[in-house]
């Protein structure tokens, strides 16, 4: 699939291909799901705890002998009917944590490069840099690229200046190419990466991986 370049001034600088077997496959939609599906839960923390009748405190003596008084039978002030007593088959720590082998995460996130690239919503930059962070600066690129909703950019490797500048746009989130996510791919308008974040991408998901 071959796409048009551009430079961060919005002129078109030349062309680039992107590989077929990353960005043209076929998508498939329950892999896609189970991949964000997955995301969401890895991300629980799972901390959730309520206390069962042997955990709160008091409850040691049997609250009235067992017969003769005319109320119900009680062992303990702490049972689950008490105010104060424990819950019965209440929430406790435990992971969330779902598996998910490599293969299928990266058929997940060739997928959602693929309806991105079909939708044509992938931008692609011969180079993304800045000399300082500016937040105007980078909303200006992005109003000169003719960039309209949410844009999610892929960076080839850590850059301050870039991060920084995009930080403050409640409408862009940048991220590192190697660390793609299906969520974060589904989840913005517009795709933007460099010639360099492409090449990171076909690295990472090529088939002669």
């Amino acid at each position: 699939m071959e796409v048009t370049v551009h430079n961060t001034s919005g002129e078109a600088v030349g062309t680039a291909e992107l590989r077929d077997d990353v960005f043209g496959i076929e998508p498939r939609i329950p892999v896609m799901h189970q991949h964000v599906v997955r995301q969401h839960a890895n991300a629980r923390l799972g901390t959730h705890k309520t206390k069962s009748r042997s955990e709160v405190s008091g409850g040691g003596r049997k609250p009235w002998r067992q017969k003769g008084t005319g109320r119900a039978r009680q062992g303990s002030i702490r049972a689950p009917q008490w105010k104060g007593g424990g819950v019965v088959h209440g929430p406790i720590p435990h992971k969330y944590t779902k598996k998910m082998n490599r293969k299928m995460r990266h058929l997940a996130l060739r997928s959602a490069l693929s309806v991105k690239a079909g939708d044509q919503q992938v931008v692609v930059l011969d180079a993304l840099k800045m000399e300082a962070p500016k937040t105007a600066a980078f909303a200006d690129m992005l109003a000169g690229l003719g960039i309209a909703g949410s844009v999610l950019v892929l960076l080839p490797e850590a850059d301050v200046n870039v991060e920084l500048s995009a930080r403050n746009l409640p409408y862009v989130k940048t991220v590192r190419a190697t660390c793609l996510s299906v969520r974060d791919l589904l989840g913005y308008d517009v795709v933007m990466m460099p010639l360099a974040s492409v090449d990171a991408v076909h690295r990472m998901l090529g088939q002669a991986e």
